[in-house]
């Protein structure tokens, strides 16, 4: 992983996590919030960081920040296949 991957990488985990405090307990966010807020650009280029925020989200459950669910029931992030949501663990 590159540098700016990294910090891209570090980026996304934080608008994650400020996403989240913002929304309440046990609401969830969409990872698409995430990368709209970090891509800096007016178009749909915030697509591209589409997979960086679902491993950014992964790393977060690796560390007990977060949890991935699908159909409001939690999900084994590297197994989890088609839309996710985000939520903080309660």
């Amino acid at each position: 992983m590159s540098g700016s991957e990294r910090q891209t990488g570090r980026r996304l985990e934080q608008a994650i996590l400020e996403l989240l405090e913002r929304r309440g307990p046990s609401r969830t966010i969409c990872p698409s919030d995430a990368a709209r807020a970090v891509y800096e650009g007016e178009d749909d280029g915030w697509r591209e960081l589409m997979e960086p925020v679902r491993r950014a989200a992964r790393r977060l459950v690796e560390a007990g920040e977060v949890e991935i669910t699908q159909a409001g029931r939690p999900v084994e992030p590297t197994t989890a296949r088609g839309p996710i949501r985000i939520r903080r663990v309660h």
